[in-house]
């Protein structure tokens, strides 16, 4: 009898990672009732309290975990723009060495134009603008859209401005770090894009006078592992 119970703790063990295995090839891509990123008032799903989201960049891949308490409505608008396939050719228009990278415009003005006055409500900065937290932008209370950025230091200096902080990469810093800085601060402060234009023209503006500029290819939600299968401590019979 000790035999049977070893084959079916094994058989059952081996379910369960088939099942892991399903989920993770099934979360590789958008899911099919994903609604399209071109309307914002259909993207409301609240987000998982905690979840991954991968990266495909010209310049690499990269995971960004996301702790939902940290800032609700961050996270959920997060969690929607990613698993709407909204990131797909979005630019990292402006990158600060030391600082931050800041993306999230779409290449599409049209689609841009749909975002603009999308805004998310404020939420409270519980976490800290430190190496590897992603944060939302803002112009200001309530002015929370698409737009987002990767703190390369240790920003701190942020918490008190708003920024709130909702998830960190954990897998790929070395491939953020190598996103092109070389155009540096937007215009008109610096040399880089000019933020209005980015809205207003799109992709066309930033690969005609930007050529160099690092890109996200696409971005998916990688579901989180199912835990283990709890052991089986009872007697052997």
């Amino acid at each position: 009898m000790k035999t049977i119970h070893l084959l079916c703790a094994l058989g059952l063990f081996a379910a369960v990672a088939a099942v892991q295995a399903e989920d993770a090839k099934m979360e590789a891509k958008p899911p099919a009732d994903a609604p399209g990123f071109t309307d914002p008032a259909k993207l409301t799903a609240k987000a998982p309290e905690t979840f991954k989201a991968q990266f495909d960049t010209t310049k690499g891949k990269f995971t960004i975990e996301v702790t939902r308490s940290l800032s609700p409505n961050g996270a959920d608008r997060f969690y929607n723009l990613v698993r709407s396939g909204y990131f797909k050719d979005i630019a990292f228009f402006r990158v600060i060495p030391g600082f931050m990278c800041q993306f999230g415009v779409h290449g599409d003005p049209a689609v841009s134009a749909k975002w603009r006055e999308a805004n998310i409500s404020d939420d409270p900065v519980k976490g800290s603008n430190t190496r590897g937290t992603i944060t939302f932008a803002t112009a200001g209370p309530g002015t929370r859209t698409t737009q987002l950025f990767i703190n390369f230091g240790d920003n701190t200096g942020l918490d008190g401005q708003g920024f709130s902080p909702f998830g960190k990469v954990t897998g790929g810093m070395d491939v953020v770090d190598k996103i092109n800085s070389e155009y540096g601060e937007g215009a008109p402060g610096g040399r880089g894009p000019d933020q209005s234009r980015v809205q207003m023209e799109g992709n066309a503006y930033l690969k005609k006078d930007f050529p160099n500029l690092d890109y996200i290819k696409s971005a998916s939600i990688i579901v989180a592992a199912l835990p283990p299968p709890a052991a089986n401590n009872s007697t052997p019979k």
